[in-house]
């Protein structure tokens, strides 16, 4: 998840006032960058202040500042056993994200955050998983999928479907080889154009859908991607019997503050910055039938 934004007056405080202004951002080192397609890099931060660190949960952002330019809510794809360091994925697509995407090792971004409700995978356990992401929609999913790894044992049936529009746009390839790997989930690839070196299925991540294996009134789902395709596949997962309290979503909104404050991130009565990201298909339904919400 990015969005652009303009980065609002802030104030910092001396040695011993207190907490720091919310608006405050902590200065971040670009400690690593990965080309992971021609449009989007993987950042690793590592705080510059020592002793510094944000714990988060898998689904959270954090606002993403480039000095003299803006910043950028950027959903966090690292582990959350590493609160050590922040991994963010950005596709190059405005101002602010293109000067996140030249940045190299040595760099120093503001950080705000993490802000917002994650994926409740609190509530997928015991249960099966299905994991949809489509486009940019896998980093966000990332660091719960870290978790699901983890705690394996806790979990049913894992089904990940991750698409993208060619091959060459699918983030974090070499790792997603190594899950295809692995005996204890099952992994559905897809694109929706794809030349004769692609040995793969082609197609929209719905497609894919009729052919996964769970156990529909005991599954949770978590869907990140474009919001077209999050409404489509909602629906499909819906059809096979998937509680739609049970399906969650990421949305993708203009924050600003990140704070709840300025109500540019406003979604029929929720903040996207503060009631989710991560928010329930039985809520958003209503809403993502509604044209310009």
């Amino acid at each position: 998840m990015a969005t652009d934004a303009i980065h609002p007056q802030t104030h910092s405080h001396g040695a011993g006032s207190g907490a720091a202004h919310p608006f405050a951002p902590r200065p971040f080192v670009v400690t690593a960058r990965t080309q992971e397609t021609p449009d989007t890099v993987t950042l690793r931060l590592a705080p510059k202040l020592s002793g510094d660190r944000l714990s988060f949960k898998g689904g959270q952002f954090n606002m993403v500042y480039v000095f003299g330019v803006g910043e950028s809510a950027i959903s966090i794809s690292g582990d959350t056993t590493h609160p050590e360091e922040l991994v963010h994925t950005v596709r190059a697509v405005g101002k602010v994200t293109n000067a996140l995407a030249a940045l190299t090792p040595g760099a120093v971004v503001g950080i705000r955050g993490p802000y917002g409700q994650g994926w409740p995978l609190d509530s997928a356990r015991g249960r099966d998983v299905v994991i949809v992401a489509g486009g940019l929609g896998l980093p966000p999913l990332r660091p719960t999928l870290y978790e699901i790894f983890r705690h394996r044992e806790s979990f049913g049936r894992v089904e990940i479907i991750y698409g993208a529009r060619t091959p060459k746009d699918l983030v974090f390839a070499e790792e997603v080889r190594t899950w295809l790997q692995r005996s204890d989930l099952r992994i559905q690839i897809t694109v929706d154009a794809a030349g004769r070196d692609w040995n793969g299925d082609v197609g929209v991540v719905t497609v894919r859908i009729p052919d996964a294996r769970f156990d529909a009134p005991n599954t949770t789902a978590f869907v990140c991607g474009p919001e077209i395709m999050m409404k489509f596949t909602a629906q499909a997962l819906a059809q096979r019997g998937v509680p739609t309290e049970s399906i969650w979503l990421s949305m993708e909104r203009n924050m600003k503050c990140a704070l709840g404050f300025c109500g540019h991130c406003q979604y029929g009565p929720s903040f996207v910055c503060r009631d989710g990201p991560c928010l329930p298909y039985k809520t958003l339904a209503p809403l993502l039938a509604v044209k310009e919400v």
